[in-house]
């Protein structure tokens, strides 16, 4: 009896992209791959020092690479495509959650043949990346938020000091860095120790009475609370100056880009949504990190909209949008797919023709956190959207709601960037009468399934 042998069949392999590459990235050293008929040395170490970098990308168009893939990886995947773009070598920025699925693939080598393969045959989808001078403003505006952060810890340090001291007022004043705050404690660091004295800085605006701010500073100065007083002030005072200096920065890169190309039809001016005002800078409260440039004005002339005519959507807020969007969001095909991305919506997963989990997928997108916190401002906003809040919060809950209301800012936010138009709420009162005549249709229909007329009450004469 003969025995055959059994062969491995040759896999044939679809190739959309001749001039594909992939890297895999690392801290110290790079592993990048190329087709495998592209050169006998197929795959490729280099260091991650600025000459070795740009020595790969000398070896990527020596062969006619024309676009390579890579991992989000930290921040070690930046100055490789920055590099690539100079080149002008397309960058595929991919999420390493969606090529990490298939075992087996745990060495440097096979992860970049791995990337290389899957982008030559158009299984990877590139990230969204704004554009070069977006991209610019983005890491002033997110260094900028890192700052506001910080600087809340600092004020969470001299509260800790004044509790440790049983000095009560930051609990009777409401805003510590405010201008009462700041007299109190720069009199408290210079050696005023006397309640009366401390209290007769407070603003004649101020709630409380004197006696109470006498009471509130009376307390147990000890030296070692003090000096974390102090630090703790002098920190806060120096993110404070930081922060100015980062707006002056953002505001000089916003003044040398060009202004978004003129409308063919002259769209009426853009008025702030209904219940905003103009913030005025003061020196604390919710406007204490307000931006010190005409955000709103900037904004308007490199978008070409006013975002800010969208309920819930502020000045700083709308800076957030554009410093991580951009004006352009052509990559997205509509404002499902763009609410998608935004982790906004159900992420249904389906087995045998039942719903497993609806869940939204978690996300540490700044957009998306932006616009949830916008959603969250509606909660008594008496506006169309703020209805919108109310009314899914009845009938999904609180969390269920506060996303729901982000994704319909996400869709607003959407259709006024690409098609260029103000926020018109007209639409969404027209959306609320559609709504309300189904909803009688459905009652009508309810009533004759139980054999009752639904008619409506008459109006008094």
């Amino acid at each position: 009896m003969s025995k055959t042998r059994k062969t491995k069949a040759t896999r044939v392999q679809p190739v959309l992209n001749l001039h594909a590459a992939g890297a895999d990235i690392g801290a110290r050293e790079i592993y990048v791959a190329l087709p495998a008929d592209a050169t006998d040395q197929s795959v490729r170490r280099f260091d991650t020092f600025t000459e070795d970098l740009k020595k790969l990308v000398a070896w990527l168009v020596e062969h006619g690479i024309t676009t390579l893939a890579m991992e989000a990886t930290s921040v070690y995947w930046i100055p490789l495509a920055e590099l690539l773009e100079e080149a002008k070598i397309e960058v595929c920025l991919v999420n390493p959650r969606h090529v990490k699925n298939v075992p087996g693939r745990k060495t440097d080598v096979a992860d970049c043949q791995w990337l290389q393969y899957l982008h030559s045959v158009g299984l990877l989808r590139a990230a969204f990346r704004p554009a070069a001078h977006v991209r610019g403003v983005r890491a002033l505006w997110r260094h900028r938020d890192a700052l506001v952060r910080h600087s809340a810890w600092h004020i969470q340090h001299m509260h800790k000091a004044l509790d440790q001291m049983n000095l009560q007022i930051h609990h009777v004043i409401a805003d510590l860095t405010g201008k009462s705050g700041t007299d109190i404690v720069e009199a408290i660091l210079a050696g005023q120790r006397e309640p009366s004295a401390l209290a007769a800085l407070g603003d004649k605006r101020l709630k409380a009475s004197k006696a109470t701010l006498r009471a509130a500073l009376t307390g147990d100065y000890r030296e070692e609370h003090l000096f974390c007083l102090r630090q703790a002030y002098e920190g806060y005072g120096f993110v404070v100056r930081q922060i100015g200096e980062v707006d002056k920065q953002i505001a000089g890169l916003l003044a040398a880009l060009d202004p978004a190309p003129a409308k063919p039809e002259p769209a009426a001016p853009a008025q702030p949504a209904e219940g905003k005002t103009k913030a005025k800078p003061r020196s604390g409260g919710a406007n204490r990190h307000q931006p010190a440039y005409d955000v709103r004005g900037e904004l308007l002339r490199h978008l070409g909209v006013d975002l800010t005519t969208i309920p819930g959507i502020n000045v700083t807020t709308a800076q957030t949008l554009w410093a991580e969007l951009g004006g352009d969001l052509g990559g997205f095909k509509s404002g499902k797919h763009f609410a998608s991305w935004l982790s906004l919506c159900p992420d249904n997963r389906v087995s045998g023709g039942k719903l497993l989990s609806a869940h939204t997928k978690p996300s540490a997108n700044r957009a998306a956190r932006a616009l949830r916190l916008a959603a969250q401002g509606l909660h008594h906003a008496k506006n169309e959207l703020g209805e919108f809040y109310r009314r899914m919060r009845g009938k999904l809950g609180g969390a269920a709601a506060l996303v729901a209301t982000a994704h319909k800012l996400a869709r607003i936010v959407y259709a006024v960037l690409t098609t260029k138009h103000p926020y018109r709420p007209q639409l969404h009162a027209e959306a609320e009468q559609r709504r309300l005549v189904r909803n009688i249709k459905h009652l009508r229909s309810k009533a004759e399934t139980f054999g009752f007329q639904l008619t409506p009450l008459q109006q008094a004469s």
